[in-house]
């Protein structure tokens, strides 16, 4: 849901606001989050739990939302230029340089978005269309309703037709190398 615009807000605006309020930035404008259900924080901890395992002793690292990630972001620029600030559900960050202690400056290599009924829309299209121009190498949308999960792969600049799995598949995740996720385990809740 879109707070009511008043002006453009940036990260640092955003840095002022109260920690426990799931807030993002789109183009400046405040979008808030409410409290993700069960089934979508069961989700979140399967995949997270199979992605460490597999990162362990990598430079890359998997990290469970709440994280501010500065998709657009340039080294020279300050909080007050970032006016896009996302916190995806789970994501695989891959340099440790792009990470301080607000979040991570440009676009992770692996993405993933959990549907809810609050953020249906705003994951397949608004945040599709972003993750696609920053650049983002990997994005999988998991529907825990249908317990389907839509992987998108940047070719060429752009997310061509996703590929789908259920909960009976075993998926590559392709920025990682021999990496698998079984989502019989992702779904079993």
């Amino acid at each position: 849901m879109a707070l009511p615009q008043t002006k453009r807000y940036t990260f640092a605006d955003l840095l002022t606001w109260d920690e426990g309020e799931r807030v993002e930035l789109i183009d400046g404008d405040p979008v808030m989050h409410v409290s993700p259900l069960p089934a979508h924080q069961a989700i979140v901890s399967a995949l997270n739990y199979q992605l460490y395992a597999h990162l362990r002793g990598t430079p890359c690292r998997v990290y469970p939302g709440p994280i501010d990630i500065r998709l657009f972001q340039e080294k020279d620029q300050g909080p007050e230029d970032v006016d896009t600030v996302v916190v995806p559900d789970l994501c695989i960050l891959c340099d440790p340089g792009r990470l301080d202690q607000k979040g991570y400056r440009g676009a992770p290599a692996f993405v993933v978005e959990v549907l809810s009924p609050s953020t249906r829309r705003h994951d397949k299209l608004v945040k599709h269309s972003l993750y696609e121009k920053a650049g983002v190498k990997e994005y999988w949308i998991v529907d825990p309703e249908k317990k389907m999960v839509l992987v998108h792969l940047l070719e060429d600049g752009r997310y061509p037709s996703p590929e789908g799995y259920t909960a009976k598949d075993t998926v590559k995740v392709s920025v990682l190398e021999d990496c698998t996720i079984d989502l019989a385990e992702v779904f079993d809740y």
